[in-house]
């Protein structure tokens, strides 16, 4: 589910949360300060404003936001229509806002459905766009583990967790991955949250700390030492040297492309065991 911000007038909200309905969920703040916070502390996917709650002391808070989270899109809401409204769109406009949604129309509320709610995750959709075709002829079941890995890993830090949400024992899966040839399960998923971090740190107004605890790791600390763990660098080399799209590329270099003849032949989610790598009936046998 997503998570919309708003900034509305309380009578716009139980309308917003309406249309919202299986699609999103939302947080109401009282101001521009509340949503600049939220954004640095938890999972925000979009932020709905009023445009009528974007006076002229507003407009520089919204151009920060704009400024400081790009990868969040930014909607204005138009309940009613007067001339003060055209104007502040137009000054919306020059802040860096794209998007604006008028519910005066038939349509409008069902537009804003389809504005904040596509694509559901757009980290989710960047990275599926490019490890989808990555796997090749893979089976539906290895599709679906990377599937569920990328839109669950910025939540779950341990293999545990996901073979957990995957309906699967944690030892089968491991021991499905380490017969096949592969890295381990704790290595994609290590890999993919740090992906994920790559893609945070793409918004400027997110410190080290903020991402740290947006990916639920306990302490900025204990980020900086996975991070010295798995690459060998500090939060900020990371955030200087691995942009999104390198730290996607070496995803697909380092854990795709050179195993995707294994990958052709395996099934981490069924019990199966002629698929799971060429020792596989014979450790079955032997146990």
């Amino acid at each position: 589910m997503l998570t919309v911000c708003t900034v509305l007038p309380p009578p716009e909200r139980p309308r917003v949360d309406a249309a919202g309905d299986g699609c999103f969920a939302t947080y109401h703040a009282e101001s521009l300060r509340e949503v600049l916070h939220a954004a640095r502390r938890k999972r925000v996917d979009a932020l709905v404003i009023s445009v009528h709650r974007c006076r002229g002391e507003t407009l520089p808070a919204v151009a920060r936001f704009v400024r400081e989270f790009p990868s969040i899109p930014a909607v204005v809401l138009v309940s009613r229509h007067d001339r003060e409204s055209t104007e502040t769109l137009l000054r919306l406009g020059a802040t860096g806002v794209r998007a604006a949604v008028d519910c005066t129309e038939p349509g409008g509320w069902r537009k804003l459905r389809e504005v904040v709610g596509h694509p559901a995750s757009p980290v989710a959709a960047r990275i599926l766009q490019r490890l989808i075709p990555a796997l090749g002829d893979t089976p539906p079941d290895t599709r679906l583990f990377f599937d569920a890995m990328v839109r669950l890993a910025p939540a779950i830090i341990t293999v545990r967790g996901l073979a957990r949400h995957l309906r699967q024992r944690p030892s089968s899966l491991m021991s499905r991955f380490y017969r096949a040839g592969l890295p381990s399960p704790k290595s994609y998923l290590a890999a993919m949250r740090l992906l994920h971090a790559a893609y945070l740190f793409e918004n400027p107004g997110l410190s080290v700390a903020d991402v740290a605890y947006r990916l639920d790791y306990s302490s900025p600390q204990s980020f900086g030492r996975h991070l010295r763990a798995v690459l060998g660098v500090t939060a900020g080399e990371f955030r200087r040297r691995f942009p999104f799209e390198v730290s996607l590329l070496r995803y697909i270099d380092l854990l795709i492309t050179p195993y995707r003849e294994a990958l052709r032949a395996f099934h981490p989610l069924n019990a199966g065991i002629w698929d799971q790598g060429p020792d596989a009936a014979r450790v079955s046998r032997a146990g």
